[in-house]
Formats: structure tokens, C-alpha cells, sequence
């Protein structure tokens, strides 16, 4: 499998470096790539700029990277679960670019895929468009976004085949076919890594944006919340 590395140190060692810039799949906890973001922390590389939905939370995630210090700015939609993020933010130790959910989903995706920018209506008005191209079309004003590039990305998918063909599972999808396609180099950690392929229709990352692929590790899936709804009654019986 040429594509397949022995630990995600493996697989990231010869791409990491300081000051670089890193797009991350997941959303809270869900679908991260824990064993890659930890090979991160592990590597000391500094003032990073992170791409990602949010920061994971304290002690969990990317606020690994955040306890360590090795993050400089942080592109994200969403603060929420993590006190440290906001407490550094607050102190002026890290520099936050928020941005609206579905517009930081479209420039990962517009990276990917070779698109520099689009206009969008999000966020006109607001402190998101502050400084930034605006062009009316059909009497309505849109301003305009830029495409993102990482100079790398971390995914976390359910199964893998030897040509890093990605297949992800229910809500783990979330931002990893994004982060992805957005990355100049990417390096997926897989629960299920295949000996043969996968079959075309359950591929949802082509190999072709993957660079590397490593064995994810048998790790408890974290939770952020644990919601579920009442036990619903039946007949005869008491709730």
C-alpha cells in the first residue's frame, strides 16, 4: 500500500513546519483526526495557523495545540466549548478570524477546488464584511470571500483503500471532505483500512487529493454533550 505510514508521525514529519498553516476536519468532537492533531503537539511546531470549525475543547482536540502554544491564529466559525480559546483570544494571545459556518464550509471547498474567491450575502453589514471587496448583483450586495489553501490538511474517515479513497460515517463527515480537498498535502487516519478498494460508489474523498494514510488507534470516541431524547412508553408498560 504506498500510500499507507506506520504512525502519523510517519506520515507528518516531513510536511511539518513552523508558521505553516493547517486545515482540520471535525466539528466539536465529532470526526476529528485525534491522532494526527496529537502527532502535531507531539512535533513542537510553532505559531500555526489553524483552519477548522472550532477548537475542539479544553484538554480534547485541537485544544491540545492551544495548551501547548503552538497556535498563532485560528480560522474558525465557532468558540463556544473551549475556555482557553476564548480566554487567549480575550488576552490578545491569538489571533481569531471568525467566519460564518457555511462560508468557511464553501472557501475550504473553494480551495479544493481551484476557486481564488466567490461573493457571497453572508455577513454583509456585518464586521465580517469590514474590509473586504463587496459587488452588487441584481440589486442585491454580496461580499466577496477567498478561496482557502492549507499547506496541510488532517482528516479523520471511517475506512480507507490503498490508494486513499475515503469513505467517512454519519456525521464524522462533517468538515473532512472539505479540510480534505484544501490542503496541498493531506494525511487521513482511518478506523478501517482496506486491502483492496473501495467501490466507487462509497467514495466520498478520491485518492487523489490524499497523500497519506495511517491506522487510526482504538482510542473512546469523545462526546462533547450527551443528548438523547426520553424513552418513548409502550403499552402496558411504565416509563
Amino acid at each position: 500500500m504506498p500510500k499507507l505510514r506506520k504512525s502519523a508521525r510517519d506520515a507528518l514529519d516531513p510536511s511539518l513546519r513552523d508558521g505553516m498553516t493547517i486545515a482540520v476536519g471535525g466539528f466539536g468532537l465529532s470526526g476529528i483526526p485525534r491522532d494526527l492533531i496529537e502527532a502535531v503537539r507531539d512535533s513542537g511546531v510553532r505559531d500555526l495557523t489553524v483552519v477548522s470549525n472550532n477548537m475542539g475543547v479544553d484538554g480534547k482536540g485541537l485544544g491540545l495545540l492551544l495548551e501547548n502554544n503552538q497556535v498563532a491564529k485560528v480560522i474558525s466559525s465557532y468558540v463556544g466549548e473551549n475556555k482557553l480559546f476564548a480566554q487567549q483570544y480575550l488576552a490578545g494571545e491569538l489571533e481569531v478570524e471568525f467566519c460564518p459556518q457555511g462560508t468557511l464550509a464553501e472557501r475550504l471547498r473553494a480551495g479544493g477546488a481551484g476557486i481564488a474567491g466567490f461573493y457571497t450575502r453572508t455577513g454583509v453589514g456585518t464586521q465580517v464584511a469590514e474590509g473586504k471587496p463587496h459587488q452588487e448583483f441584481d440589486g442585491q450586495t454580496y461580499v466577496l470571500e477567498r478561496g482557502i489553501v492549507a499547506d496541510l490538511s488532517l482528516v479523520h474517515a471511517h475506512t480507507a483503500d490503498q490508494e486513499g479513497n475515503l469513505r467517512y460515517r454519519y456525521t464524522a463527515r462533517n468538515f473532512n471532505p472539505l479540510a480534505a480537498t484544501a490542503g496541498r498535502v493531506c494525511v487521513a487516519q482511518a478506523e478501517v483500512i482496506l486491502d483492496g478498494f473501495l467501490h466507487p460508489d462509497d467514495v466520498m474523498t478520491p485518492g487523489v487529493y490524499v497523500n497519506h494514510v495511517v491506522k487510526a488507534g482504538d482510542a473512546p470516541k469523545d462526546i462533547e454533550q450527551r443528548t438523547v431524547r426520553p424513552r418513548p412508553a409502550t403499552v402496558g408498560q411504565e416509563v
